[in-house]
């Protein structure tokens, strides 16, 4: 089958086309065919070697983890999926990743495609989603009538966050540019501010829970918009004073990592199914070494607006 990946790390260049076997399942996997799949940050900060030691994989390396297509073969212990399935994944983080003509899934991180969600909407929403999701509710337990900071609303991960904590009910607020603005209050903002205009941030305060997906030195000020008692959630990683910051205040902070889970994932597939979250997608390329080179590069300038799709036919 042919597939997208790197002999070694570097820039997007380095990403050409190679030929892998097909894959075959194990007793509780299944295989998916591609229709889509999607690019997050994970995708090139692999490829350009920044997380080596936490995954230390033999070369070639095909990346992607959002899968969006059609079972073709089920395992001997599958039951609940069957060939012919529309189906969306985040799928384990292996070094055969969804940049190929069809990938492994394990059955229990498989959800159900809607039949109104095209394969691009549904390829759009794994990764993000489940990241969304779960700083929101498993580790920020966000609850109705709470007011919630998302940073960075108009990324991919940000413009579902929005979506989900207006549908809990929550207060939403977010950072962005102002040209994002309309969109951002489309997609479920009560409250956009404009990060470049010093008395807009100045506005910024009280607030039960904040999504952190930008790190450093905002991860540093967002402590002093939180509540006591509030929590910072990032998916930045941690910034050298956070743990001080948070306990001085009595404050909560975590860092987080993604969990892939099927079931969290089929909740937002029927939300999207019910026309109560959608995906925002800004850019949409053919499966090649061409089409994956130039995804690559506007994801790494961190200005795309929604997520950017790979389509296979």
């Amino acid at each position: 089958m042919k597939a997208i990946g790197f002999y070694q790390y570097g820039s997007a260049k380095e990403l050409q086309e190679i030929e892998l076997p097909l894959p075959h399942p194990d007793s509780k996997q299944v295989v998916v065919k591609l229709k889509a799949t999607s690019i997050n940050p994970i995708d090139w900060k692999l490829r350009q070697g920044y997380l080596q030691q936490m995954f230390k994989w033999q070369f070639p390396i095909v990346v992607g983890w959002d899968a969006a297509g059609v079972i073709t073969e089920v395992g001997s212990e599958v039951t609940d999926w069957h060939v012919g399935d529309e189906v969306l994944a985040r799928p384990d983080t292996t070094s055969r990743g969804t940049y190929a003509e069809y990938t492994l899934v394990d059955q229990n991180l498989l959800a159900h495609k809607p039949q109104n969600v095209s394969f691009e909407a549904a390829a759009a929403v794994p990764l993000a989603g489940l990241t969304a999701w779960q700083a929101l509710f498993d580790f920020g337990k966000l609850t109705a009538g709470q007011k919630v900071l998302i940073q960075a609303g108009a990324g991919g991960v940000g413009s579902y966050a929005i979506q989900f904590a207006k549908h809990f009910g929550a207060e939403v607020w977010t950072t962005a540019s102002a040209n994002h603005t309309e969109l951002l209050k489309k997609l479920g903002a009560d409250q956009v501010i404009d990060y470049h205009q010093p008395t807009e941030v100045a506005k910024l305060k009280d607030f039960d829970l904040i999504f952190d997906t930008l790190g450093g030195k905002n991860q540093v000020a967002a402590f002093a918009w939180l509540k006591t008692g509030g929590k910072q959630i990032s998916i930045a990683g941690q910034a050298e004073e956070s743990a001080g910051l948070a306990a001085k205040n009595n404050q909560e902070f975590k860092s987080i990592w993604l969990r892939p889970d099927g079931q969290q994932l089929q909740k937002i597939a029927d939300l999207m199914g019910a026309g109560i979250v959608e995906s925002q997608i800004g850019k949409v390329l053919p499966f090649s070494k061409d089409g994956l080179i130039t995804a690559h590069e506007l994801s790494e300038t961190n200005h795309a607006e929604g997520k950017i799709v790979i389509t296979f036919d």
